[in-house]
């Protein structure tokens, strides 16, 4: 962590007085429609039109590489998180140059969930007393601590501090939960948290912060729409907030900030095969009319996006 810490401040320092970059590169990693075993990477100046940078960029040894994150990390590499299609797993591999990448690790992820309002399966009774199955009632707590899936991770970096939301279930409702990297390698993950306010039944979060504000985007998965939620702090609690409705049957929210202060929403329509995007001028409390991505709508899934300068 002093490592980290320190490469961090020179980060910063280097920064200090500099001016504005005049060009920005957008990088998008993405399974496709056609397959969740490769990761493609695209490339933008803009934001808006994206080309291949490299189709097939990644494969990992096995499983699937969905719904990839990705970020530059002091060190000067680039770093994927993704699911793996492999229960209590999420992956991660880097890269020095976005086109080239090298599987890490598979990080286990054990427990989860246990307890916790609203995360029962339904396998037992409606209401204690006298329920059964080891994930219990379907509007009560699992019952089970053993995580049975951990998916969608995203990357949150806020200082030298770098951590991962993962959504993960023991058999129920998908809860978001906070890991921290414990090694400047990020190989080592602290014991996972879970979010305060937001709870059960929610997927694909991610989190940007505008001021003392934590925003975080997730899935509600009763309804398959993307919702709104705002905190004091990243761990919460977060309260809901009404907002345009991206719905139904959306998923996958990436967002990014764009060099005018505009922030981007990127996300998955699924059914549909097609990829949209909506912006904020005034801080995230409306958006734009949704544009579908071009070029790529008919293509990606489940997108992840950074930008940085050229």
């Amino acid at each position: 962590m002093v490592i980290l810490a320190v490469a961090g401040l020179l980060f910063s320092a280097a920064g200090t007085g500099a001016a504005a970059p005049s060009a920005w590169r957008y990088t998008m990693v993405a399974f496709s429609n056609d397959s969740d075993r490769d990761m493609d990477v695209y490339a933008s100046s803009d934001g808006t039109d994206f080309t291949a940078l490299q189709t097939s960029a990644y494969r990992p040894p096995s499983g699937v590489v969905r719904d990839a994150s990705i970020f530059r990390h002091t060190d000067g590499m680039y770093y994927v998180t993704y699911t793996t299609g492999g229960g209590a797993n999420i992956g991660f591999a880097r890269s020095s140059d976005r086109v080239n990448w090298t599987f890490l690790q598979n990080f286990p992820i054990p427990f989860c969930c246990a307890f916790l309002p609203g995360t029962g399966a339904g396998t037992g009774s409606a209401s204690p007393p006298g329920f059964s199955g080891s994930a219990g009632f379907s509007d009560g707590p699992s019952l089970s601590p053993f995580t049975t899936k951990a998916w969608a991770p995203e990357w949150f970096v806020e200082g030298d501090r770098v951590s991962i939301i993962v959504s993960l279930s023991s058999g129920g409702g998908f809860v978001p939960y906070l890991m921290t990297a414990m090694d400047p390698g990020l190989r080592m993950w602290s014991f996972p948290v879970p979010f305060v306010g937001i709870g059960a039944d929610h997927i694909d979060t991610t989190v940007v912060k505008v001021g003392p504000t934590y925003n975080a985007f997730t899935k509600n998965e009763t309804r398959k729409i993307i919702e709104h939620w705002t905190a004091p702090s990243l761990i919460g609690p977060y309260t809901f907030v009404p907002t345009r409705d991206f719905g139904p049957l959306k998923e996958g929210p990436a967002v990014i900030e764009l060099p005018d202060g505009t922030w981007r929403l990127y996300y998955d329509d699924y059914t549909d095969r097609k990829y949209f995007y909506s912006d904020s001028t005034d801080g995230l409390n409306t958006w734009s009319e949704p544009q579908e991505l071009p070029g790529v709508s008919d293509t990606v899934r489940h997108i992840g996006v950074m930008r940085e300068p050229a």
